[in-house]
């Protein structure tokens, strides 16, 4: 059963690991030029997070590899550390600490990340591809294709880099083929095309066509032909000898060093924060609703962060671009992830030279239809339909994430959802109008099952806009749990500051164990027959939800 169920799945895989392997190819390269980094060790990377993680992880569409998000840290700390070989060993260490986390399931922080701060990333994401590839498809290479930052080396930023593509540097030829190659792929989804050639991927279409185009161009001698600078370039190694050599190892003496301890503690902390996100992130657009366990991941992420090192490979993490273009791509299972970092692993090592041919153009174009699924408009809809609390969280980590990078906007979002969720609660309670309760009315004000220390603002405030000379009962029947900061304020508010408006307090349904009983802050017992004020069938009260 399990052989049938491969092969149905395998017709899937094989059409999404291919177009994995065409996105990854010039992320893997980009990421180590950007990283300051041999280019060779991107390629390692993802080798190593398609063969190696694939197989370990138990998410079946998250795929693995070199991540924009640590390029800032592996390029600052290959300089403190002085050579490559010895940030090697780092990468290493990072993968044991990583794999202790898994064991210590420190996985379970990724339950906490919000969902509107998880799709305000992925969106956030969306929009970063296609403005850091619009370049790219106009003929304009000169930003690193793995660079994702705002801010990009040498003074420049994303919008600076548009404009000058815009106005001085577009590539007839390199537009053309992105023009081609995005009208192929919208073609391929057509219901009519894919019914008939689905089952190959409009993405390698895409490719194909383009090499044949550029090719035909270059043979004529074209001025439009696209040269070497603006195409794929793989180390091309002359004989076995040759590509073995271009694998490093870490330079072990250096094991006692602190900084490479602080090195590999960083690269763990922030390449497991990277890999639990996306993870989540993955997760939340799996056509069929599975869920991946976060501690395994760790554990797959740590060997695969050994192994890469050992062999002169980047740090690895889960990576979002390649897993939404997984997902997109109709994968079923991991092994499109498995598939994508065979191909990597064939392709380097024998035939480099015909994947050279590529145009980082048609690339471009199917990195641009990625972001387009991701940063689509209905989205913007939906969280906006989804109200306040959920909508500002949402868009600004959109905007932090296209403006800053990934682990910094995420920080921000989760900031401005704390930020919500506190101001929610605040608002949840019944807030008292002076032209709804008037002095001499009975107010109750019913707490919730559970109470907890978000929900202090809201019954401060409702306690002190009680009118002068009122009769209010708090009545904590139903109520399971109060958090003693609540607890403080309902007593100050009975013992001290009720009487100083002659309001009438009445504690009903406390439990002993909160040391404090009705009779201890009844100034006078309220009629018990009087019926609550209500206003259009509302009673003041203080509405709390589950912390």
């Amino acid at each position: 059963m399990q052989k049938n169920n491969f092969w149905a799945d395998l017709k899937f895989d094989l059409p999404a690991g291919l177009v994995v392997f065409l996105i990854a190819l010039p992320l893997c390269l980009g990421i180590a030029l950007a990283s300051g980094a041999p280019l060779f060790s991107g390629m390692i990377a993802g080798i190593i997070g398609g063969l190696v993680v694939g197989s370990l992880s138990g998410s079946h569409t998250s795929v693995s590899g070199p991540a924009a998000g640590l390029t800032a840290v592996v390029l600052v700390s290959i300089q403190q550390l002085g050579s490559f070989d010895i940030f090697l060993l780092a990468a290493v260490m990072a993968g044991v600490f990583q794999l202790a986390l898994g064991f210590a399931r420190a996985g379970m922080i990724a339950n906490y990340f919000p969902s509107n701060v998880i799709k305000g990333m992925l969106t956030g994401i969306g929009v970063i591809i296609i403005l850091k590839q619009i370049p790219h498809a106009l003929g304009y290479d000169k930003d690193a294709e793995g660079d994702f930052a705002f801010f990009e080396q040498g003074g420049s930023n994303t919008f600076l880099t548009i404009w000058d593509t815009l106005t001085l540097y577009i590539h007839p030829g390199a537009t053309l083929v992105a023009l081609i190659s995005i009208g192929i792929m919208l073609l391929w989804e057509r219901p009519a095309v894919k019914s008939k050639v689905g089952f190959i991927p409009g993405a390698l279409v895409a490719v194909v066509i383009s090499v044949l185009i550029n090719q035909l161009l270059l043979s004529l001698g074209d001025p439009w032909g696209i040269r070497p600078e603006h195409l794929v370039s793989i180390p091309v190694a002359s004989d076995a000898s040759a590509f073995l050599a271009q694998f490093t190892l870490p330079d072990f003496s250096q094991w006692s060093n602190p900084k490479v301890i602080s090195v590999a503690f960083t690269i763990c902390i922030v390449a497991s924060i990277e890999t639990l996100l996306c993870l989540e992130a993955v997760d939340k657009i799996d056509p069929h609703l599975r869920t991946s366990d976060p501690n395994r991941e760790l554990k797959a992420q740590g060997v695969g962060n050994m192994l890469s090192g050992l062999i002169g490979g980047l740090p690895i993490t889960s990576v979002i671009v390649r897993s939404s273009a997984n997902v997109n791509a109709n994968a079923r299972t991991k092994s499109s992830t498995i598939i994508h970092g065979m191909l990597l692993l064939i392709c380097v090592a024998l035939i480099p030279a015909i994947l050279n041919m590529i145009p980082l153009a048609a690339l471009a174009a199917v990195l641009i239809l990625t972001g387009y699924k991701l940063a689509k408009i209905s989205i913007f809809k939906e969280s906006w339909s989804n109200g306040k609390y959920q909508w500002w969280p949402f868009i600004i980590t959109v905007l932090a994430v296209v403006f800053t990078d990934l682990l910094t906007g995420v920080g921000i979002g989760l900031v401005a959802s704390a930020f919500a969720i506190l101001r929610g609660n605040m608002r949840n309670a019944y807030f008292f109008e002076k032209e709804e309760y008037h002095e001499g009315d009975l107010i109750t004000i019913k707490l919730s099952q559970e109470v907890s220390f978000l929900n202090k603002a809201s019954i401060k405030l409702t306690l002190e806009h009680l009118p002068e000379n009122s009769k209010v009962v708090i009545d904590a029947t139903d109520t399971a749990y109060i958090d003693f900061d609540v607890l403080e304020s309902i007593r100050e508010f009975a013992k001290d500051k009720a009487g100083l408006k002659n309001i009438k307090v009445n504690l009903k349904g406390f439990h002993e164990r909160y040391n404090f009983w009705e009779a201890d802050f009844v100034h006078s017992n309220p009629d018990p027959d009087a019926e609550p004020k209500s206003n259009n069938n509302r009673s003041l009260a203080t509405e709390t939800s589950k912390p």
